[in-house]
């Protein structure tokens, strides 16, 4: 019979996106839901649904019963639109009552998803890699710093008998992000709101092959260790510029001289602060947005077969789920 797996988060791009590599491998699957999240990302999947969650540890425990393998997706991803508190309690507690359940239910193996957030940023010249160790002024980035914090629990729960495992992915873009969280680059693009490009760059994975690293996670990875999930390190102008020959749009004019980005950050912080709506993206972003977080993410590929999925690539596809979906 087929191992049974859990996927918490599994109602946003990337958990969606592992219910979707383990239905195709053949895993029976149960997704793990809140009451009253959406069911969009899951289009034409068919998982066992379960109602759960990360802060409520008896729905927990009832998720993971008779699951072998646990994937914990669930996490506050859009930081910039989420309060302090709110992502820690989710992405650090949430994470502990998962662990908790995980090691009371009996669970095989755990796959936690974090991110390259967790691993700060690189000095000049240099990629990050999964030795990097979180190191920014956690209040100048709450999300890295709670993923940082969560990683130590799960190590913390590996030690005390928990075969685990942790994924960082990079830059997320693809199918099944409805939310457009990496979607808001192409929507952006596309409406011609782009005029300039920040001086940093990111590693963009495409999220259908990151689904699929994760499944290669639970059944090739070593336990305790971590593996960035990666594809290509693209900067940002040359990202926009993709991005508009594929979607149409406007070509950034120039790069934003590096020099400026700390009084831009703190000007935006100024206005999201005096803006009644939601911020389209924060002083953070922008900080990090002068930065060049590039990553080596061979050990994925030496040790899981994770492919690497071109930039383009995983734009081309991307377009073509929000088009279907008429999102863009």
């Amino acid at each position: 019979m087929p191992l049974k797996a859990l996927v918490t988060g599994a109602t946003g791009c990337v958990g969606a996106n592992v219910v979707a590599a383990l239905l195709a491998r053949g895993y029976q699957v149960r997704a793990m839901r809140r009451a009253n999240s959406a069911l969009d990302a899951l289009a034409g999947l068919d998982p066992e649904l379960v109602v759960g969650d990360v802060l409520d540890p008896p729905s927990l425990a009832a998720a993971c019963a008779g699951c072998a393998l646990l994937f914990h997706v669930a996490a506050v991803a859009d930081y910039w639109r989420t309060p302090a508190e709110r992502i820690y309690r989710v992405n650090v507690e949430g994470t502990r009552n998962v662990l908790a359940a995980a090691l009371e239910t009996g669970v095989e193996r755990l796959v936690y998803t974090s991110s390259i957030g967790a691993l700060g940023v690189p000095a000049p010249g240099q990629l990050l890699d999964e030795s990097a160790t979180f190191n920014l002024p956690p209040h100048r980035f709450p999300y890295g710093h709670s993923k940082h914090l969560a990683e130590a629990a799960v190590r913390e729960a590996h030690a005390g008998g928990l075969d685990a495992v942790i994924v960082n992915p990079t830059g997320v873009i693809g199918a099944r992000d409805v939310h457009l969280i990496g979607g808001s680059l192409l929507r952006a693009v596309q409406r011609r709101l782009v005029w300039f490009a920040p001086p940093g760059g990111l590693n963009w994975v495409d999220a259908e092959t990151l689904g699929a690293g994760h499944v290669l996670a639970a059944e090739r990875g070593r336990t305790g260790e971590r593996y960035i999930l990666g594809g290509e390190n693209v900067s940002h102008r040359a990202a926009m510029e993709t991005v508009a020959e594929v979607v149409g749009g406007r070509r950034p004019l120039a790069t934003v001289p590096r020099s400026l980005m700390n009084l831009i950050a703190l000007l935006t912080h100024g206005l999201n602060r005096l803006w009644p709506a939601t911020p389209l993206f924060s002083g953070e972003q922008v900080r990090l947005s002068g930065e060049k977080i590039y990553c080596d993410d061979n050990k994925a590929g030496w040790e899981l077969g994770f492919p690497h999925t071109p930039f383009r690539t995983a734009v081309e596809r991307a377009y073509s789920w929000y088009q279907a979906h008429g999102d863009l």
